[in-house]
């Protein structure tokens, strides 16, 4: 007789060992035709310039991370309200339980809301987009040649 580990087990198992079949038969039927394009840094054909070490403006991590803070609010809010929602748990713990939990939550999301509004203030979600900086182009040919070719062929 197998324990209900034992099953654990046998599925851990047979997981591995269908993942393992299907990139076998996936490494069998595909093409394999390596070229120069093929072993170039991007397969597009398009060759990298430039360094790719480029500098990001800090507020595009700040964003970011006031985001990731946020989604995780979600997450956490997600099985409270499938908890809170469920009526055979509300009617058999009583009102006082709903209370309690509605008034926690209510702690939860004002913590963010301040939280929120401090970042706001502080105006690390103003996205401020960095002014072009551009030189006066000065062309090496005078102006007068310009014209002077343009009344010869205009």
């Amino acid at each position: 007789m197998i324990s209900e580990f034992g099953y654990i087990l046998l599925f851990i198992l047979g997981a591995i060992l269908l993942v393992m079949v299907v990139l076998g038969i996936s490494r069998l039927l595909r093409p394999d035709r390596p070229g120069v394009e093929k072993n170039a840094v991007y397969e597009s054909g398009e060759l990298p310039h430039g360094d790719a070490r480029l500098s990001f403006n800090i507020r595009f991590y700040i964003v970011a991370i006031i985001f990731i803070l946020f989604d995780v609010e979600l997450v956490l809010l997600f099985p409270w309200s499938t908890v809170f929602g469920d009526v055979a748990l509300l009617e058999r713990e009583g009102t006082a339980w709903l209370w309690f939990a509605g008034l926690e939550m209510l702690i939860f999301i004002g913590v963010l809301a301040l939280g929120l509004v401090y970042v706001w203030r502080k105006g690390h979600l103003d996205w401020v987009l960095p002014e072009n900086k551009t030189e006066e182009f000065r062309s090496p040919v005078p102006p007068r040649l310009y014209d002077e070719i343009n009344k010869k062929y205009g």
